[in-house]
């Protein structure tokens, strides 16, 4: 008989991490999207799991998923465990570095609003070394290896600037546009994310009215604000990332409402000690500093 049995095998991590995700968001396809793999692995990490479990941890209908009783008592400790774990990465990462930062920003808002800021303050902060990574969401900060994440969302938390909505244009197409209506007779920008901007702006602005605008999509909000700024026709600007260029007259609002998204330029902080650095880039970023 040997005097080391084999123990037995617990699940693997990324099964856990899978269910773990899945059970948190409320969906094979969202927890897909914050892992970075396809909803198709992480169906068969969790079947896994429920295999050497012996038990189902998702009840499956038509509607779609919902936890069992089993499920419901694994997620809070695993989602507890996952948080800690990502601490610690942080500690480990942000002890042994601290004068890197790493921040996590929507792509318009890290073309339009941060770019700008950026070479004040790198000397303001000449020893902080930043490393920006452009995303389509937020990603979660308890985990992920960031210090920092700016997007415009409705969390609230550490709003930077409230976000509204309104129309922009070159001055010489605004010398064109003196009602609602004249917006029909000149394309309407619009990108592929906001896509849904002019309908919102519309509602506000003119109320019962139907009104058929039509323009190209962009993929970059960016290009789109370029376009406006080159003739090419008028945009749905979002306040916070348009300050400089209505500031120079490169654009400028030809009329009103300013309609309140919602939402907010939003800085979001990784919990955890604040390293000096870190602490003075927050302060800037959020206007409390001097850039």
């Amino acid at each position: 008989m040997p005097t080391n049995p084999p123990r037995p095998s617990g699940p693997s991590l990324n099964a856990l991490r899978a269910f773990e995700a899945a059970a948190r968001l409320g969906g094979f396809s969202k927890a897909a999207e914050e892992l970075s793999v396809s909803a198709r692995a992480i169906a068969q990490h969790v079947k896994t799991l429920e295999d050497w479990a012996g038990a189902p941890l998702f009840a499956r209908h038509a509607q779609g998923l919902s936890l069992t009783p089993l499920g419901e008592n694994t997620l809070a400790p695993l989602t507890a465990a996952f948080d800690m774990k990502g601490r610690a990465v942080q500690l480990m990462r942000s002890g042994a570095r601290p004068e890197e930062v790493h921040i996590a920003v929507l792509p318009a808002i890290a073309q339009l609003w941060l770019s700008p800021r950026l070479p004040d303050i790198r000397a303001a902060l000449p020893d902080l070394r930043i490393s920006v990574t452009v995303l389509e969401s937020p990603p979660n900060l308890a985990r992920e290896p960031f210090d920092l994440s700016i997007f415009l969302d409705e969390s609230g938390v550490e709003a930077i600037e409230t976000d509204s909505i309104f129309p922009v244009c070159a001055p010489e197409i605004a010398s064109r546009i003196n009602t609602v209506n004249d917006l029909q007779n000149h394309p309407c920008l619009r990108d592929g994310i906001w896509k849904d901007d002019w309908q919102t702006w519309l509602t506000f602005a003119a109320p019962g009215q139907r009104m058929a605008l039509s323009g190209p999509v962009f993929s970059l909000y960016a290009q789109a604000m370029q376009e406006a700024i080159n003739g090419a026709g008028v945009l749905m600007a979002h306040g916070p990332l348009v300050h400089d260029e209505l500031a120079e007259g490169t654009l400028v609002c030809p009329f009103g409402p300013k309609i309140e998204t919602g939402s907010a330029l939003t800085l979001g902080i990784r919990p955890g000690p604040r390293p000096r650095g870190l602490e003075q880039l927050i302060r800037l970023l959020s206007g409390e500093g001097r850039l």
